[in-house]
C-alpha cells in the first residue's frame, strides 16, 4: 500500500492505473481550460491566519447538510461515468461515503443505476438530475429515485447545452470504450482495470439503457444522449420539477448573485455555487471567487454549498470561512477511486478530513461551525473589479 499524504498522491496513481480517456474525462475542462485551472489556483490567493495559545483539544468537524448529520461538511459530487474509473465505481464510492459519514450523490449519467447503488448501500444517497427533453423519462427517473429512498435531488442547471471538451472529443470518449488500436494499446498497460471490468456487468449508462424509450444498445444510446439535454429549462420548469419531486431540493450550477436570488425564490433547500468544474463556460470566474457576492445576496435565505476546485482540507476550510455551509468534492475522490477503488475514496476523505481538522486547530478554532472570515487573509481585489 503506497503512503498517501495528499490528493496529488492519489492523482498520480489514478493516471497510471486508469485508461487515458477516462482519466482525461476527470482531469480536464472545456475549451482553453482557464476556468478549470482557476478553480484551484484562486484558492491559493487566500491565506490563513495562524493563532496561538488556544486550547486545541476536543475538536469537531461534525456538522449538518440540509438537516443531515455529517462527519464533516463535505459531500461527494455527482460525476458521470464514475463506473468507468473503476468497475462498479458508483457503488464503491457510495459505500465509502456511507462508512465515512458524508453524503454521496449519484449522477444521472452514472454507470451503476439508482437501483444498483440502493441495493448495495444502507444510507440514503442524493440523486442528481439532468433535465432531458423526454419528459416521460424524467418523470420515471424521479419516481425511481423516490423508490430507492434518495434523500435529496440535486438538479443541475448549467448543462442545457454541452460545453466542448477537447480531450473527450480527441479520445473518442464512450462507455464502454470502443476498441480502436490506440485504445487497445492503452488498455494493454491497464490490465488491473481490464480484469475488474470484465468481472462486472455494469459497463454502460445504467440509468438510461433499458429505461429510456428506444435506447437498447450503444448506437441508440449515443444518439439519444446527443439530442436529449433540454435547452428549454427555465425557472418555471424548475418549479414544476420541485413539485414532482416533493422532497429536499438542491440547485447546482449557480455562479451569479442574480441567479442565486431566483433560486432562493423557487424555494430550494440549498444551492451549489459551481461552474461544473470548469467543464462548461470557459472564461467564467472560479466558484470560490464568486462565493462572497452570492453569500451577500442570499446567505440568510438559503443554505449555500460550493463545488469546483476543492483539492484539500484547507480549500474546504476557506470555503466554509467565506460563508458556505458545505462543499462538494468531485475530482478529489475520483482520483482515489481510480487509484485504489473503495479504499482510495476512503483515503481521499481521510486526507481532506485530516487537513481540515489540523488547519482549523492552527487557525485557533475547535468547532467547524465557528469558522468565519476572521481566520482568513483575503486580498482586497480577490473578487475583482469588472466593467
Amino acid at each position: 500500500m503506497p503512503v498517501i499524504t495528499n490528493i496529488n498522491d492519489l492523482k498520480r496513481l489514478h493516471k497510471r492505473r486508469t485508461p487515458k480517456m477516462f482519466y482525461d474525462y476527470c482531469e480536464s475542462g472545456s475549451w482553453t481550460e482557464q476556468t478549470f485551472r482557476e478553480n484551484t489556483s484562486d484558492f491559493d490567493k487566500i491565506r490563513l491566519r495562524q493563532r496561538i495559545a488556544v486550547d486545541m483539544t476536543n475538536r469537531t468537524t461534525a456538522s449538518q447538510l440540509i438537516g443531515q448529520d455529517v462527519t464533516m461538511p463535505v459531500a461527494l459530487a455527482p460525476v458521470g461515468l464514475t463506473g468507468m474509473q473503476r468497475a462498479d465505481g458508483e457503488i464503491k464510492a457510495a459505500r465509502a461515503a456511507e462508512k465515512f459519514g458524508v453524503p454521496y450523490t449519484l449522477s444521472t449519467m452514472s454507470i451503476c443505476s439508482i437501483e444498483d447503488v440502493a441495493e448495495h448501500t444502507t444510507a440514503p444517497f442524493w440523486f442528481q438530475l439532468y433535465v432531458m427533453r423526454d419528459e416521460e423519462y424524467v418523470d420515471a427517473i424521479i419516481e425511481r429515485a423516490k423508490r430507492a429512498g434518495c434523500s435529496a435531488m440535486v438538479l443541475t442547471l448549467d448543462l442545457q447545452i454541452l460545453g466542448q471538451r477537447h480531450k473527450d472529443l480527441k479520445n473518442g470518449l464512450t462507455a464502454p470504450p470502443k476498441l480502436t488500436p490506440p485504445v487497445l494499446l492503452d488498455l494493454a498497460t491497464k490490465w488491473r482495470w481490464g480484469i475488474e471490468m470484465l468481472q462486472t456487468k455494469r459497463r454502460s449508462f445504467g440509468n438510461i439503457v433499458g429505461h429510456a424509450k428506444g435506447v437498447e444498445n450503444m448506437n441508440s444510446l449515443q444518439t439519444w444522449t446527443a439530442e436529449q439535454f433540454d435547452p428549454r429549462l427555465d425557472w418555471e420548469k424548475i418549479r414544476i420539477l420541485k413539485k414532482k419531486w416533493g422532497g429536499k431540493l438542491i440547485l447546482k450550477g449557480i455562479l451569479d448573485a442574480e441567479d442565486a436570488k431566483m433560486a432562493a425564490e423557487v424555494g430550494c433547500d440549498a444551492i451549489i455555487v459551481s461552474n461544473h468544474g470548469g467543464r462548461q463556460l470557459d472564461g467564467a470566474l472560479s466558484s470560490i471567487r464568486m462565493l462572497p457576492s452570492i453569500m451577500r445576496a442570499v446567505g440568510d435565505k438559503v443554505e449555500v454549498h460550493l463545488d469546483s476546485g476543492i483539492r484539500s482540507g484547507q480549500d474546504v476550510l476557506k470555503a466554509l470561512a467565506l460563508g458556505a455551509k458545505g462543499v462538494m468534492i468531485g475530482r478529489a475522490y475520483i482520483h482515489g477511486l481510480g487509484a485504489m477503488g473503495e479504499a482510495g475514496v476512503t483515503s481521499a476523505l481521510e486526507v481532506i478530513h485530516k487537513e481540515l481538522d489540523i488547519t482549523m486547530a492552527l487557525c485557533g478554532k475547535r468547532d467547524i461551525k465557528d469558522l468565519d472570515e476572521n481566520v482568513l487573509l483575503v486580498p482586497e481585489d480577490f473578487e475583482g473589479r469588472w466593467a
